[in-house]
């Protein structure tokens, strides 16, 4: 069964987590970023998902973390929750 392990920020809209994604991509650290900013209990620990498989996320989810690149910044990813920005830190198959 595939899994894979990653990490989220979770806000309450898309303008913030527009915002945000363009702040780790001129160099703040997304776990900084996610300590300060999300709204999910995860921000606590940077983000930090740990390792989960397929199904166990919502289906919003699944679809970024199973198929897109590594160690990148995905999103917004917007789910019942609010909105997200993804990255995956590894998959398996």
């Amino acid at each position: 069964m595939a899994t894979a392990t990653a990490r989220h920020i979770l806000v309450d809209s898309e303008e913030k987590c527009n915002e945000l994604k363009s702040q780790i991509e001129s160099g703040e650290d997304f776990a900084a970023v996610a300590k300060t900013h999300s709204t999910c209990p995860s921000g606590a620990s940077g983000g930090d998902l740990g390792k989960f498989s397929k199904g166990q996320m919502v289906k919003e989810f699944d679809d970024v973390v199973f198929s897109g690149e590594l160690n990148k910044v995905h999103g917004p990813v917007k789910t019942q929750f609010g909105y997200h920005l993804l990255e995956i830190t590894s998959r398996s198959e």
